[in-house]
């Protein structure tokens, strides 16, 4: 997702952390850790584009290579993943495992022994992996993946005093000690509403879907344009049913006239299907600011015509794109977007883990407000569990996303 890192003044310069050298010299940049630790950061310096975490799209991952002295090491990390699940669960749990073990690779002469423990995909298979992995020492548990796992198994972690980076979008489950990793819904809201806010547009008008994402999206649309002074003419919701899109547009047609963006957190069909129902109710959509979440992230919605010149938040594709050349180098397969979530983590621990020495990786420093950056940029936890990140806006085009306002570089504000 370019960026260029600064280092607080109590941070080690990432240059100078032994055995990091390389990753300098690869093009990869530090950012901002300061604290009482003086701890130095991690990880590639750009992004790309995520469909929110979604798993629905088909993909393999071939079996992981021996990483030569993985097991070697004296800090050890759970890495908690569905390795055995079936479909594309299993599937994203296999690529994430061989993306957290080509970072290692990568790092180099990392003192990180990885621990991965299959959950199976299940909340009492997660709480048996962690709980494998605190007696076998693990210091840090990365993952799971999924909403219920984390539920499960965080506070088997918490009593034992390991924090953890789960991979849930589902903020409910992020906690104090819990941390997620991926890209949130409410993240994605407030850069869009923030961009539009700053294009001058003021009245909103929200066509939601009725799904579990569609309800904290609308929350989260509510609060953000209220927090900036805009406004919320009309919000309705759709299900899958093409009569409820339709009813739902007719009421949304009547106050037409008095909003300027009009904002549609879906994917592809889905949108292609409201903006149908829009022009067949006799609304132009040009007369709009049309925006969107990370979903817009489709070749579907590139497609349509009527869409060209909206706008969604994301992370810059360079980023993931260079990420994925080296992961189908490796193992001759594309990577689920998830996979960079856990190379992510992998390097941020080992940086970390170097940077501490003796010392654990605390929650205060995982909390600090400058933040870290990886493959899709910049980001930081918030002491709650969530995070925040750096996301660009994206413009929808003919051949794809195309960035009209690059991503933060840093963070300025301490994190809440």
């Amino acid at each position: 997702m370019a960026f260029g890192y600064n280092l607080a003044a109590a941070s080690v310069r990432f240059a100078t952390l032994p055995g990091l050298r390389g990753m300098v010299a690869r093009g990869w940049w530090p950012v901002a850790i300061a604290a009482a630790l003086a701890a130095a950061v991690c990880l590639a310096g750009c992004s790309g584009t995520v469909n929110s975490g979604d798993l629905s799209a088909g993909f393999g991952a071939a079996p992981a290579p021996a990483v030569p002295g993985r097991s070697g090491g004296d800090f050890k990390v759970g890495l908690i993943l569905p390795l055995s699940a079936g479909g594309n669960a299993g599937a994203a749990g296999q690529a994430m495992r061989n993306a957290a073990e080509m970072a290692l690779a990568e790092v180099g002469d990392s003192n990180i022994q990885l621990l991965p423990k299959d959950d199976s995909g299940t909340g009492q298979g997660a709480q048996t992996a962690v709980q494998q992995a605190v007696d076998e020492g693990a210091q840090v548990v990365l993952g799971p993946l999924f909403a219920h796992s984390v539920t499960s198994a965080k506070p088997v972690a918490r009593d034992r005093g390991v924090p953890m980076i789960a991979f849930s979008t589902d903020s409910n489950v992020a906690a104090p000690g819990a941390y997620l990793l991926s890209f949130l819904p409410e993240s994605d809201v407030d850069r869009v509403v923030d961009y539009a806010i700053s294009q001058g547009k003021h009245s909103f008008i929200g066509l939601i879907p009725g799904t579990a994402y569609g309800t904290v999206v609308e929350g989260e649309f509510k609060q953000s344009v209220a927090r900036r002074g805009g406004r919320v003419v009309a919000l309705e919701h759709y299900g899958d049913d093409r009569n409820k899109i339709a009813d739902a547009v007719r009421v949304v047609a009547q106050t037409a006239g008095r909003a300027d963006a009009l904002f549609i957190p879906d994917s592809g069909d889905a949108v292609n299907e409201v903006i149908a129902a829009l022009s067949t109710a006799g609304v132009n959509v040009r007369q709009f600011a049309l925006m969107g979440t990370q979903l817009w992230d489709d070749p579907k919605v590139f497609s349509n015509p009527l869409l060209e010149g909206g706008f969604y938040p994301g992370p810059d594709p360079a980023g993931f794109r260079a990420f994925a050349d080296r992961y189908r180098s490796r193992y001759r397969q594309d990577p689920p977007r998830p996979a960079a979530l856990a190379y992510d983590a992998v390097t941020l621990v080992a940086a970390l883990a170097k940077a501490q020495g003796p010392q654990r990786i605390t929650n205060e420093v995982l909390t600090n407000p400058s933040g870290f950056a990886g493959i899709d940029g910049v980001f930081r936890f918030r002491t709650d569990g969530t995070n925040q990140r750096g996301l660009a806006v994206l413009r929808v085009t003919r051949s794809g996303g195309e960035v009209v306002t690059p991503a933060s570089r840093t963070f300025s504000a301490s994190a809440t």
